[in-house]
């Protein structure tokens, strides 16, 4: 409707900086909504096709993090043995580097390579109209709306007064499971700096979109 007055009105529903992605994303879920007319399971489904479509990239992003995981007692070694000479840590850890044939980058690229696809279905889902009191199933009546049941009765940092919800819940406590599975090697200090951040995404995300935390729930299970 706001394409056809020709004055460019559309631009003002953006979705960010891969807005063109976004609305790329939006296509996809509306087609799988005419198949299944209930934009919850069109959530999940495409949550599904995304996860199937980047598994080559997580794969090797687990692949090499794994592998740096085994090389953490050697590189404590080197700190130990070289603790005031920071250049000639960093060469000894290089040299091993290249012995067992790592790349420490491969463990972040990959997942560089996915924060246009994440990014621009969290706008997305955010802000898309279509998710406006659509509901999902039992308590979740309106997808663009945070899933309440009940009101708290105290006022909380970050989560404020209001409402108390589920789906941040279950996503902090995937991404909990999700942590844990992949904490071995790492020293305390990291386990820790690991475990804390589903705590503080749950905080940070307690009143989001309803639509958004299925859609993050359900990738963290994946």
């Amino acid at each position: 409707t706001l394409k056809g007055l020709g004055i460019r009105l559309e631009e003002t529903i953006n979705y960010g900086w891969f807005d063109w992605l976004g609305v790329f994303l939006l296509g996809v879920m509306k087609y799988i909504y005419r198949l299944i007319p209930n934009f919850g399971w069109a959530i999940i489904i495409l949550t599904i096709m995304i996860r199937v479509v980047l598994y080559p990239l997580t794969y090797k992003s687990y692949q090499s993090m794994k592998k740096m995981q085994t090389l953490q007692p050697k590189m404590q070694e080197l700190r130990t043995k070289y603790p005031n000479n920071q250049q000639k840590q960093q060469e000894e850890i290089m040299k091993l580097y290249r012995e067992e044939q790592i790349n420490p980058l491969m463990g972040c690229l990959p997942i560089l390579l996915q924060l246009p696809i994440f990014i621009a279905l969290f706008r997305m889902l955010e802000y898309a109209l279509e998710l406006r009191a659509a509901p999902f199933w039992w308590w979740i009546t309106d997808l663009s709306q945070p899933d309440t049941i009940g009101l708290l009765p105290l006022w909380l940092p970050f989560i404020g007064g209001a409402a108390f919800t589920l789906l941040p819940l279950a996503m902090g406590a995937t991404m909990f499971v999700q942590q844990k599975m992949s904490m071995t090697g790492l020293n305390p200090q990291q386990e820790k700096m690991m475990l804390m951040m589903p705590f503080i995404l749950t905080l940070m995300l307690w009143n989001f979109p309803s639509g958004l935390m299925l859609y993050w729930s359900v990738s963290n299970l994946i």
